[in-house]
């Protein structure tokens, strides 16, 4: 058995993070997804409990004081935060959880799951970021400009995550994701009891190999 850990996508706002994350979820059995909170309104179709959990400025500050969050970092003015309990559940039952997050939240995650994997959704070009952030429709010229400006920031950050991918085409940066999720599954270091199974074995061969020299 494999223990699970935390899968961190960031990218900075308009880089894919939620659509690549979303993905994952409907391909593989083996992830599970973080609801994080947050104090932003809802965006048209957004469910609360399924894209976030909505909370008010109030009740999500009393809930940092009271050490709820695993991360949390205010971003374009707003709060957004993951609760630990929610990551613990979906490990718990077995699947790896996928949080995409912003960079001060990859930090933290990584600072309280050590075995976190973090991972970079990098944008093709300044363009290209530029005309998905415009192409939602959901923010003024004053947000873009503030989103852009933030994107250059967390683009120094890049050199502290494990891996990087330009998410370019989607069934491309879903393969390569997929694929470091299916090597770190096999990284010794994640195996439960791998000295007990690797004696046993040991054991059971020194045995066939005695018996067989002898035969």
């Amino acid at each position: 058995m494999t223990r699970p850990f935390p899968l961190v996508l960031s990218a900075p706002s308009g880089g894919g993070k939620t659509t690549v994350a979303r993905a994952l979820l409907a391909r593989r059995d083996d992830v599970g997804y973080s609801v994080s909170c947050t104090t932003r309104p809802p965006r048209a179709g957004e469910v609360d409990g399924e894209a976030y959990h909505f909370l008010t400025t109030e009740d999500f500050e009393a809930e940092i004081a009271a050490g709820s969050f695993a991360e949390f970092a205010q971003v374009h003015g707003r709060w957004y935060g993951t609760r630990a309990a929610e990551l613990r559940r979906v490990m718990a039952g077995g699947r790896h959880v996928i949080l995409d997050i912003d960079v001060q939240g990859a930090e933290q995650i990584a600072a309280a799951f050590p075995d976190a994997v973090l991972v970079f959704l990098l944008p093709p070009s300044g363009e290209t970021l530029l005309a998905r952030l415009t192409g939602r429709n959901t923010d003024d010229r004053a947000a873009i400009l503030r989103r852009m400006r933030n994107a250059l920031e967390e683009l120094r950050h890049v050199t502290r995550y494990h891996y990087v991918v330009v998410n370019d085409d989607l069934e491309q940066t879903l393969r390569r994701v997929g694929a470091i999720l299916d090597a770190e599954v096999v990284r010794h270091a994640r195996h439960e009891a791998l000295d007990d199974r690797l004696a046993g074995l040991m054991s059971d061969l020194e045995q066939r190999l005695r018996a067989f020299a002898h035969s």
